[in-house]
């Protein structure tokens, strides 16, 4: 089963979400925070799978919370779902460490499957985004290869990162192990300056590595 908490100052939003989630023989409603602080507190309480998480919320917003809940190694992936598809809500959000982006516009199934992805940790981007967060990146590595640095290993396991696998997927199809799979990840973001496989797997498709 796929833990999930739903954050969404919108009583409505957060009734709908439930009501359709639950007929998910996959997915478990384990709870529903109104602000960002009660987000953060149930992340903490719960360690939930996965998070929707609304970005205009009271006492915190979401962009805050998701960043609490990164500080606190907390083991739950937050998956945005908001109305704001433009670049000053698209970036923060992304550097703060969300796992995907999503619409509240997006079709139902597509949402399903977004949450299923970001469990898998796979990266979910929503179309009308991902020009955005291509967009930042390229700028500050414009002139820079910081890919020359990285290993035959590291860039092996760059482009499967691009392909949205996960650690237990890498190690299968490369033939090494999980724990060997983190190490390189963890070396890949360091070379590369950046905050998680989201931002990876944006760079490998930027520079052709993918």
């Amino acid at each position: 089963m796929i833990r999930v908490v739903i954050a969404d100052d919108h009583h409505v939003v957060r009734r709908g979400l439930l009501f359709f989630l639950k007929t998910q023989k996959d997915i478990e409603i384990v709870g529903e925070a109104k602000n960002g602080q009660e987000a953060v507190e149930l992340a903490d309480s719960l360690h939930p799978d996965v998070i929707l998480m609304d970005l205009v919320m009271p006492e915190l917003d979401g962009i805050e919370a998701t960043k609490q809940i990164m500080e606190k190694n907390i083991p739950s992936k937050v998956l945005i779902l908001t109305s704001f598809s433009d670049q000053d809500h698209v970036i923060p959000a992304i550097r703060a460490g969300a796992a995907g982006y999503q619409l509240k516009d997006v079709e139902p199934d597509q949402l399903i499957a977004s949450i299923r992805a970001v469990y898998r940790g796979e990266s979910q981007l929503h179309s009308k985004v991902t020009s955005h967060v291509m967009s930042h990146f390229s700028k500050g590595a414009a002139s820079r290869k910081l890919h020359e640095d990285l290993t035959r290993r590291e860039l092996e396991v760059l482009a499967e990162i691009a392909k949205g696998k996960s650690n237990k997927e890498i190690a299968a199809d490369l033939f090494i192990t999980e724990k060997t799979v983190k190490t390189h990840v963890s070396n890949i973001l360091a070379k590369l300056e950046l905050a998680d496989r989201t931002q990876a797997a944006l760079y490998a498709v930027k520079h052709g590595i993918a």
